[in-house]
């Protein structure tokens, strides 16, 4: 054995699930098979002598999981981390990982006690040296990172891990050789997704789906190109060899019992230091105070689970309690973020709640100049229902005309400073707006914070779904559609942002590409909900993968909107790579020409939408005109717009969850009107698939 990458090792003398600490020892408790667990410690360590150097620490009795050695701590070249362990079952194992390692000569840097970190479970070298990948959200804390970036002198990427199952991140992601990365994506919230993507190139990113996951796929020892690991499915294999990486299979069934595999019972020692490789963390740490009937109003519940939720962490550092009923409380709570990003936008969901930084920390509100009429500067601060006051030269000035999704502008009258509530559209160059979160509070009442418990912004907390089977109607018309499109003819579709609300964006967007649709008739919202998704992966503040609602992310289609509006239209946005996906992406791609009609009730609006109605009505009918089939989805408003200026003779689809709106919309009279009472993204999703089916061109007899 010439390799000079070691791992360190513990064998399995005292181990057995003697306690429940993650849901993989839920049910196991004293039913692992001490005579198995050996056999099978021992084929994974002769398997990695054959590979590389493999030394042990002395089991100890009283700490069973002593075995999973990546717990241990990290290690980069003589520097070590020591774990501080979240359990206090596993906290005995720390001084004898701290005898080993200083015995070892390593120099072993100690967090302070009460911030959870566990080693090598939690922290990941990029393989080409580059970068540390740190977990957080289960076992370690995201206060720990820096101290990483700091001791080992490398940049630390944080991600937030959201699926107790893969507690640790070494569970659910395995850096590989070559800069390949082997992971399960939705263990990770979208940030963390968002920044995987950012950082490993797509065809180096190779993510494993849930039966690989669950078998511990990830949680594997990368020795060169050998992939050391549990089990692997065929199709998972022959990914990792098509890209040049020989997996070894190892059975670990004992130790799953546990929450832990191959990388769970290794600890590499040899993590080289790369010299052009310096400190860099981009977790930001910040302290806000909160005052008034925090508990009984459930204040410090929401302000707590709001930090959590949005991907940070707290320390609460005092609170005061209200001695009597009428009496308030106070707290000060230090919130850490993985980024600046984040942490601009939990301050600004804080601030909704009435929070404000320390009285010695209160800053003015940071002001910027409008430079183009109708776009603000990035970053402005987006208002809500609530009074507003924001902090300017050293005083407090209520914002008039509170409203939501507005700017906030702040001028200097012979009367004293004014602020007041501006929608996009109407800011004019030389206004000052305020940007980002500083010298802002809202004024809230206990009547208010008690009703917010569920109420806080989100348009949308459920979405509806059908059972009916469509899939007849579907063939049909996947059949009509093809038969246009091969003979030539025109297909027009009139869609409203319900399309993006129910997952249907991406097939709408793929019926464009492959030729299906001419026109595209619509309102501001689906192509806002549209770009929104495609920046943000977001539809009206829903993560679109995991269908939850964002924190704050009712302000998302603002800050598209005032994107776009810089960019000065739709076009523009896409031939500069603002928009880089959707159906209106594709529209401009494939020279699919779009008409919005805007309403009252359209924020921005976007450049291309068109608010003069009688022009948007003329622009439809134009598009319209010559169409042998409209299909119409989700969009009463502009379904019937459209449906009242198109001939007779047209075929016409109308899908829509509401009964009602079928039957107004397909009951012309007229054998060509097809009404489909579903949800519009999943009639998209069977259209797309029966489409997909139907591999040979229409052609006239």
């Amino acid at each position: 054995m010439t390799s000079s990458i070691r791992f360190l090792m513990c064998a399995p003398d005292h181990y057995d699930v003697d306690y429940v600490i993650n849901p993989w020892m839920e049910g196991n408790i004293h039913k692992s098979s001490r005579e198995r667990a050996v056999e099978q410690w021992q084929q994974l360590f002769h398997l990695l002598k054959d590979h590389a150097i493999v030394d042990l620490v002395q089991p100890e009795k009283g700490v069973p999981d002593m075995v999973f050695t990546a717990n241990a701590g990290l290690v980069q070249g003589k520097t070590a981390v020591l774990s501080r362990f979240f359990h206090k079952e596993r906290q005995g194992e720390e001084p004898f990982f701290k005898a080993w390692l200083e015995e070892h000569g390593f120099t072993v840097h100690e967090l302070p006690k009460d911030l959870p970190f566990e080693g090598a479970g939690d922290a990941l070298f990029d393989r080409e040296g580059r970068w540390l990948w740190a977990g957080y959200g289960f076992r370690s804390e995201l206060d720990s990172h820096p101290y990483l970036a700091r001791w080992l002198d490398i940049e630390v990427l944080s991600l937030r891990l959201m699926d107790e199952r893969f507690y640790h991140l070494d569970t659910c992601f395995c850096p590989l050789a070559d800069g390949y990365l082997l992971y399960y994506p939705p263990a990770f919230d979208a940030y963390s997704n968002r920044l995987i993507e950012m950082r490993v190139p797509e065809a180096k990113r190779i993510a494993i789906a849930e039966e690989d996951a669950v078998t511990f796929a990830c949680n594997a020892v990368n020795i060169d190109r050998t992939i050391v690991l549990n089990k692997a499915s065929d199709k998972l294999k022959q990914r990792l060899a098509e890209v040049g990486f020989r997996v070894l299979e190892t059975p670990l069934t004992e130790f799953l019992k546990a929450g832990g595999a191959a990388k769970c019972l290794t600890l590499r020692v040899t993590e080289p230091v790369q010299a052009n490789v310096h400190a860099s963390a981009t977790v930001e740490s910040r302290v806000v105070r909160m005052d008034g009937h925090l508990l009984d109003a459930g204040l410090i519940n929401q302000a707590l689970d709001l930090i959590v939720d949005g991907g940070g962490s707290f320390q609460v550092l005092n609170f005061s309690l209200g001695e009597q009923r009428q009496s308030t409380s106070s707290a000060e709570v230090k919130v850490t973020a993985p980024s600046h990003e984040v942490m601009e936008s939990l301050m600004s969901q804080l601030i909704d709640l009435g929070a404000l930084p320390p009285p010695e920390d209160v800053c003015d509100s940071i002001l910027e100049t409008v430079t183009q009429a109708g776009v603000s500067p990035d970053d402005f601060y987006v208002t809500t229902i609530y009074p507003t006051q924001v902090r300017v030269q050293c005083e407090w000035v209520k914002v008039r005309g509170q409203r939501m999704d507005a700017a906030i502008v702040v001028r200097e009258t012979p009367h004293g400073l004014d602020a007041y509530c501006s929608l996009l559209r109407d800011l004019q160059v030389g206004d000052r707006v305020v940007v980002g979160v500083e010298g802002i509070r809202t004024i809230r009442k206990t009547e208010s914070r008690e009703q917010r418990n569920t109420q806080e912004f989100s348009f949308m907390g459920a979405g509806v779904s059908s059972e009916r089977r469509v899939e007849l109607v579907v063939e049909q018309i996947a059949w009509e559609l093809r038969q246009i499109r091969d003979q030539g003819g025109k297909v027009v579709v009139s869609a409203g942002p319900v399309v993006i609300h129910t997952g249907g964006g991406e097939h709408l967007a793929h019926l464009v590409r492959e030729g299906y649709v001419q026109a595209l008739l619509g309102g501001n919202a689906i192509a806002v909900h549209d770009i929104e998704q495609s920046m943000m992966g977001t539809s009206l503040g829903v993560d679109m993968k995991r269908g939850v609602s964002v924190r704050g992310g009712h302000r998302h289609h603002l800050k598209v909107i005032n994107t776009i509006r810089r960019s000065g239209s739709i076009a523009k946005a896409v031939e500069q790579g603002v928009v880089t996906s959707g159906i209106l992406y594709e529209c401009v791609k494939h020279n699919i020409p779009f008409s919005l009609a805007g309403s009252i009730r359209d924020d921005g609006p976007l450049p291309d939408t068109q608010m003069d109605l009688i022009k948007a009505q003329t622009d439809y009918a134009r598009l319209i005109e010559g169409a042998d089939l409209i299909l119409m989805l989700s969009s009463m408003l502009h379904s019937i717009g459209v449906g009242n200026m198109t001939p007779a003779g047209v075929k016409m689809v109308c899908v829509d969850i509401n009964p009602a709106v079928v039957t107004k919309l397909s009951d012309r009279g007229s054998v060509e009107s097809v009404g489909v009472v579903t949800d519009v993204g999943l009639f998209l999703s069977l259209l797309v698939q029966q489409l997909n089916k139907l591999t040979s061109p229409y052609r006239v007899a």
